[in-house]
C-alpha cells in the first residue's frame, strides 16, 4: 500500500477539572494538566485542553482492549489486534506505552498491531475537527524495529511500504487511509521524510510539509523523540517540531491545492465529522494493512488549534517524563 499521495498545500500550573457530558459511546475522562512556559509571551495564557489525549494508562473498565480518552471529546480508542498486550512497560517512560508492529511480513492479512477508531458515517465525538480552521497533533515516538516494513500485500520480498504510519485524523470521506491531517513518514522524491500532511477539502488535494533532515537523524532507532505537526487551513501553512523546536522543511508541491487563495474567507476544513483516528498504520477498522510502524508511542495529543511554538515547547516539557 503506497502512502497518501500529496498535493500542496503560563501564571502558575493549573489542574483543569472539567465536567463532560457523557454519552453511551463516550466514557468519563480525566483532565490533562497544562504547564506554563515561564518567561514566554504566552506565559499568561493556557494551552487549550486537547480534543483527544491518550497516555495508555487508562483502559476502559471491563474492556482492556480499549483506551479511554483523557481529552475533552471522550473518543475511546481501539487497540487493534494487540488489545491489552499493546500496552507495554518501557525502560525510559513512566507507566505503560503503546506498542505498534507488523506481525506477518510475508502474509497478506489483518493482524498488524495498531490503534484508532473508525465510523463509516463519521465519528461525532471528533466534531471539533468538523469545519476546523486549524489542528495540532503531537506525541512521543520510539522506533523499535524494521522501518519501513516489508509490504505484506505484494509477493516481492524486497518490496517495502512507502510510508511509516504515526498518527492522524481521517477525512470525512476516508476509507481508513485518507486523512484530514497527519503526522507520518512518507517517501518524497525517492527519500523517506518526516512529514505533516493535510487535506482541507474531503476528496481534494493534500499538501505535504517535509522536514529537511534525514528521518533517521530525527528518529534514531531506540530513542524516544517528541514530534508535533501544526496545520492552518486558513493560511495554508504547516509546521513540524522535534523535542519542542521547529524543524526546517519545505512544501512538496507548489501552487494552491488547498484552494485557500481568494474569497470566501476564512478557509476551513470540510464541514464533516472525521471518520476516525489512525495510529501506527492505516485502516483502523481492520479491513486492510498499510504502512505499519514498529514503534512505541506515548502521550498522543490532538488539538483543534495550531499551537504556538511556546505552547509546543510547553507540552514537550510537560510530557517528557
Amino acid at each position: 500500500m503506497r502512502a497518501d499521495t500529496p498535493g500542496r498545500r503560563l501564571a502558575p500550573t493549573l489542574a483543569l477539572a472539567t465536567t463532560l457530558l457523557v454519552t453511551a459511546f463516550a466514557p468519563a475522562v480525566e483532565p490533562v494538566v497544562v504547564e506554563p512556559v515561564v518567561g514566554t509571551a504566552d506565559a499568561a495564557s493556557r494551552v487549550p485542553r486537547p480534543v483527544a489525549a491518550y497516555d495508555f494508562e487508562h483502559p476502559v473498565s471491563g474492556d482492556p482492549a480499549r483506551e479511554r480518552d483523557r481529552g475533552r471529546s471522550g473518543t475511546t480508542l481501539e487497540l487493534v489486534n494487540g488489545g491489552a498486550q499493546s500496552r507495554v512497560r518501557d525502560d525510559e517512560r513512566r507507566g505503560k506505552v503503546l506498542r505498534t508492529r507488523q506481525v506477518s511480513p510475508t502474509t497478506t492479512g489483518n493482524d498488524d498491531w495498531k490503534a484508532g477508531v473508525y465510523g463509516p458515517q463519521g465519528v461525532p465525538t471528533l466534531s471539533a475537527f468538523n469545519g476546523a480552521r486549524q489542528a495540532t497533533f503531537m506525541g512521543w515516538f520510539r522506533m523499535t524495529g524494521e522501518n519501513p516494513a516489508p509490504n505484506s500485500g505484494t509477493p516481492d520480498p524486497d518490496d517495502r511500504y512507502q510510508a511509516i504510519g504515526l498518527a492522524g485524523i481521517l477525512s470525512g470521506t476516508s476509507q481508513g487511509h485518507d486523512v484530514r491531517a497527519l503526522l507520518e513518514l512518507i517517501t518524497v522524491d525517492g527519500e523517506m521524510k518526516v512529514v505533516a500532511l493535510g487535506r482541507r477539502v474531503d476528496g481534494g488535494s493534500s499538501q505535504t510539509f517535509a522536514a529537511d533532515a534525514d528521518w533517521r537523524r530525527i528518529l534514531p532507532p531506540g530513542t524516544w523523540v517528541s514530534l508535533a505537526a501544526t496545520f492552518d487551513f486558513d493560511t495554508g501553512t504547516m509546521a513540524l517540531y522535534r523535542d519542542g523546536r521547529p524543524l526546517p522543511g519545505r512544501y512538496v508541491v507548489p501552487g494552491d491545492p488547498w484552494a485557500v487563495d481568494g474569497p470566501p474567507e476564512p478557509d476551513a476544513a470540510s464541514p464533516t465529522d472525521p471518520r476516525g483516528i489512525k495510529i501506527g498504520g492505516s485502516y483502523p477498522q481492520n479491513t486492510q494493512e498499510g504502512n505499519p510502524c514498529d514503534c512505541r508511542m506515548d502521550d498522543l495529543l490532538f488539538f483543534d488549534r495550531a499551537l504556538t511554538p511556546a505552547e509546543i515547547m510547553s507540552q514537550y516539557r510537560r510530557t517528557r517524563g
